[in-house]
């Protein structure tokens, strides 16, 4: 279970959410300068879970409809598509996952 994230940490996202969209002019522009970010910033592949079973994180991906950030997790030789909202992360985090964090915390702003 994640912990709940303070003050401080949400301000640290939303300088990065902010960093990533300043130049955006509505939210499908926001979603793809996050992507994009997301997609130069994090390190790939690494170790995560999914259910309970370890998992190697590939790649991340907008879903085929809509806002959203899928991790392409790969297990036992195939790759699937989880929401990473739902990916329990490593103890120690991959480089970069500060903007994926961002990017979870500007889409529960949409709902």
């Amino acid at each position: 279970m994640a912990k709940k994230a303070t003050d401080k940490d949400q301000a640290r996202l939303r300088a990065l959410i902010e960093e990533a969209t300043v130049d955006c002019y509505n939210e499908s522009e926001e979603h793809l300068g996050l992507m994009n970010t997301i997609e130069e910033q994090a390190v790939l592949p690494f170790k995560a879970k999914v259910i309970g079973e370890e998992v190697e994180v590939v790649e991340f991906r907008s879903p085929e409809a809509g806002f959203g950030l899928d991790a392409v997790c790969r297990y036992k030789g195939k790759d699937y598509r989880i929401d990473a909202g739902s990916v329990e992360w490593p103890n120690r985090k991959p480089e970069g996952f500060e903007w994926i964090e961002a990017y979870l915390l500007w889409r529960s702003t949409l709902d």
